[in-house]
């Protein structure tokens, strides 16, 4: 299996860096902190523009080590930073086709009508770079990172500059990044909206150290991170589109895997978005839109009512509150309850409830 094998130790004045790291060398790796915690350092250390003692192998290619360090022009990387850095005096095209003279031809794993075609870019061809959207930029920028045909693809959020409807432009054509390629994606950002879209694998970072690392529902999932996420502490999902409810307009997402459960194989219902039967999606589901029942309750506006296990019980950031995960049918959920109402509902690992969903949002 291909693997990217990050270890640097990096001191300076108020700041260090201190991580080891086994990541998949397939799909979105999310780097998410706060600011200062280390995430962007991470990035330029992979990228060779940060010097620091460790080591760096990716899919068996030793990048550094105690003997070697790579310069950054050997490294078989792209890399988009926050603002494109198009060339001003060049257009879309030749933008594009000075990223594509760096690679030999037998080194090209992407074409560059392919590039083209996934950031929907066509149309921008000729225009020159003063031309263009914030979005549009940026989607140009993300091409020509691709044009070199890199071994990985780095990203130093590349939504931060732009406004929420340019956000809301550039983020399918990342899903179909995500979804259409074979080049592992180091993502950097603080968003959890572009967490619960983008990430297959979650690296989350404090004070320059690694607090968690590991795949995204499992790690979301986990009870002492919800002080890094506040109200948008809860799960992401993967599921498939299994039923259309047109009278109703509404779609059932199938998300658990066990046969077993009551009532069959896990599955949600969400507002119908128009993908057909068979569609693989994900759902987010927040842990403050999660109540528990001892018993079922069919007699209520809430639509998604689920059989549940209770897994752990572990305090919140506030004294009042407490965070449980659950098993829903082998899939994690989490709830953000009162410590009062865990008291009085006898909560402990073990025990059965009904997990009574309020919201689920589908994404992508």
């Amino acid at each position: 299996m291909s693997t990217i094998h990050a270890r640097f130790k990096l001191d300076y004045p108020g700041f260090s860096l201190d991580v080891d790291l086994c990541l998949p060398g397939v799909g979105v790796t999310v780097l998410f902190g706060h600011s200062g915690s280390g995430k962007t350092t991470l990035l330029r250390c992979v990228a060779g523009l940060q010097r620091a003692v460790g080591e760096l192998v990716v899919n068996g290619e030793v990048w550094q080590d105690a003997t070697t360090t790579l310069p950054t022009h050997r490294r078989a990387i792209g890399y988009v930073f926050q603002e494109a850095s198009l060339f001003p005096h060049l257009d879309v095209q030749r933008n594009l086709e000075y990223g594509l003279r760096r690679v030999p031809e037998a080194r090209r794993r992407v074409g560059l009508k392919q590039a083209i075609d996934l950031l929907g870019i066509g149309h921008l061809l000729g225009r020159k770079p003063d031309s263009l959207s914030g979005g549009e930029r940026q989607r140009v920028g993300i091409a020509r990172a691709l044009a070199v045909s890199p071994e990985i693809l780095l990203m130093d959020e590349p939504l931060a500059a732009l406004d929420l409807a340019r956000k809301q432009e550039i983020l399918p054509y990342l899903e179909r990044l995500h979804d259409d390629l074979e080049i592992p994606v180091l993502y950097v950002s603080h968003s959890p909206d572009e967490v619960a879209r983008l990430a297959d694998h979650l690296v989350v970072l404090e004070q320059g150290r690694v607090v968690a690392s590991g795949g995204l529902s499992e790690t979301l999932a986990r009870l002492d991170l919800p002080i890094h996420l506040g109200e948008d502490a809860g799960v992401v999902l993967d599921g498939e589109v299994v039923e259309i409810d047109a009278n109703w307009h509404l779609a059932r997402v199938r998300v658990g895997q066990a046969e077993s459960h009551p009532g069959g194989p896990v599955s949600l219902w969400v507002r119908d978005s128009g993908h057909p039967v068979g569609h693989r999606a994900r759902v987010r589901i927040l842990a403050r839109d999660v109540s528990l029942a001892l018993d079922r309750h069919d007699d209520s506006s809430i639509l998604n009512t689920l059989s549940a296990t209770v897994v752990e019980v572990a305090d919140d950031s506030h004294p009042a509150l407490s965070m449980v995960r659950l098993d829903v049918g082998g899939a994690p959920l989490v709830a953000r309850l009162t410590r009062r109402s865990v008291s009085g509902l006898e909560l402990r690992p073990g025990k059965l409830v009904w997990a009574q969903i309020k919201a689920v949002a589908l994404i992508g």
